[in-house]
């Protein structure tokens, strides 16, 4: 197990636990929701809830998990704000859209939690998930529920163990000294004999709906924490969080119900891509382009790794024969011309090589990728892809193509092949 769940009984509610628990029904007749507050205007990070983070909008991280927990009946992104409202749509949820009274930045996240139950009477347990809990897998949202739905709790909320010596605060001009809260000084513990402390890590808030609309709490009754191991309690508040944030997701981050997959062969558009999509002449008609070297090494990289990288040109955008044979060599690639529409001649090319789109990566940049994009395993575009090809990509590279992003997305390829390999492992050391 990942994870430890302790109860905590409030004051009054023993006697229920001791009948077993008042909210112990386990025949699915309530209705669960999630619900994830989004607003727009936040003034640390602007839009920060969608910002890509690891290729993903930060929020789609999180509904991912909710949508593939298999454990809510509806899942909601509460919102003011267009932009948000399309992601949200696209990564499977519905849209409330929230009044201007709790769109302030004064609003708690209460009083929005409150006005969604007063739109939705027939919810009876809200989830409410944070956004920039991007370390959040549908195991932990799982478990907790299952805290209310079969052992009776009112409301459970993830903590993390902390192990931080904790001291009183004093005013710089008081006479008062500090004094420690949580540690004797003359006995301090080694951190391996010392427990620690459990800190709500904000990640959810599971809540029957009499405790939202009838006492104001989030936290009441007979309630549960539910503890989240470290690597997963990543929340970003602040910028500099971000890339920190990313390393964790990466690692950490949960990526969808399907294993962590092992590509054999990668597509990679050139121009758009490998290129910055220009084709220069020189005064005397001589044709000529730009690869950057860092992804020219990133595809010896994956040819190292025993990943095929295959480079396609169009016939609406060809390249002379000369340059065809230069980027050949410089890549150590083979280097084929497909049709406006590269689906087709793509999938003769698998048959012949008896491969299924499940084996590929592909790396497109443009409308006519969508297809391919779709259907292969890892998919991904660079930064200044139109919003067709993102919509369709599983990674949205932070480079612009021809200036490094044919190198993160094929680091990204490694990634999932390493993080399949650790999966295997301990599914190996399970099963012993």
């Amino acid at each position: 197990m990942d994870s430890r769940k302790r109860g905590l009984l409030t004051s009054g509610d023993r006697a229920t636990q001791e009948a077993g628990g008042k909210h112990s029904k386990t025949d699915g007749k309530r209705h669960v929701a999630a619900l994830v507050l989004a607003r727009g205007g936040s003034k640390g990070i602007p839009l920060k809830n969608i910002k890509k983070l690891a290729g993903v909008p930060l929020i789609g991280w999180v509904l991912r998990a909710a949508v593939d927990s298999n454990m809510f009946d509806s899942v909601w992104v509460s919102t003011d704000h267009e932009s948000i409202e399309q992601v949200a749509l696209s990564w499977g949820a519905k849209v409330h859209r929230r009044s201007a009274q709790v769109a302030l930045d004064s609003t708690s996240s209460l009083d929005t939690i409150q006005e969604f139950v007063r739109h939705h009477p027939h919810v009876d347990i809200v989830c409410n998930i944070q956004a920039t809990s991007p370390c959040l897998h549908p195991f932990h949202l799982k478990e907790a529920l299952e805290l209310i739905m079969l052992q009776g709790f009112d409301s459970v909320f993830s903590v993390v163990r902390r192990h931080q010596f904790r001291w009183q605060e004093v005013n710089k001009d008081s006479p008062d000294l500090t004094k420690p809260l949580n540690v004797d000084p003359a006995n301090r513990p080694r951190r391996q004999d010392w427990d620690g402390e459990l800190c709500e890590n904000g990640s959810f808030y599971f809540t029957t709906k009499e405790l939202l609309m009838d006492r104001g709490l989030l936290q009441g009754g007979k309630v549960s924490y539910y503890e989240m191991l470290p690597e997963y309690s990543v929340d970003i508040d602040v910028d500099i969080d971000w890339p920190v944030a990313e390393q964790r997701v990466l690692r950490y981050g949960y990526f969808g119900q399907a294993t962590p997959e092992v590509v054999q062969l990668m597509f990679c558009n050139v121009s758009g891509c490998l290129t910055e999509g220009k084709i220069y002449i020189s005064v005397t008609g001589e044709e000529m382009m730009s690869v950057n070297t860092r992804d020219v090494a990133a595809i010896r990289m994956l040819k190292r790794e025993e990943v095929e990288v295959v480079l396609l040109t169009t016939r609406e955008d060809p390249l002379v024969q000369t340059l065809v044979d230069r980027l050949a060599k410089r890549t150590g690639c083979q280097v084929i011309q497909v049709g406006e529409e590269p689906l087709p001649d793509l999938t003769v090319m698998l048959k012949s090589r008896k491969l299924n789109w499940k084996d590929v990566a592909y790396m497109g940049n443009d409308k006519l990728d969508v297809d391919c994009l779709n259907l292969a395993a890892l998919s991904g575009v660079p930064a200044d892809a139109p919003v067709v090809a993102v919509q369709a990509s599983k990674y949205t590279c932070h480079c612009l193509g021809g200036n490094g992003a044919v190198k993160e997305f094929a680091e990204h390829i490694l990634l999932q092949k390493e993080k399949a390999k650790s999966q295997k492992k301990r599914d190996r050391i399970n099963s012993q």
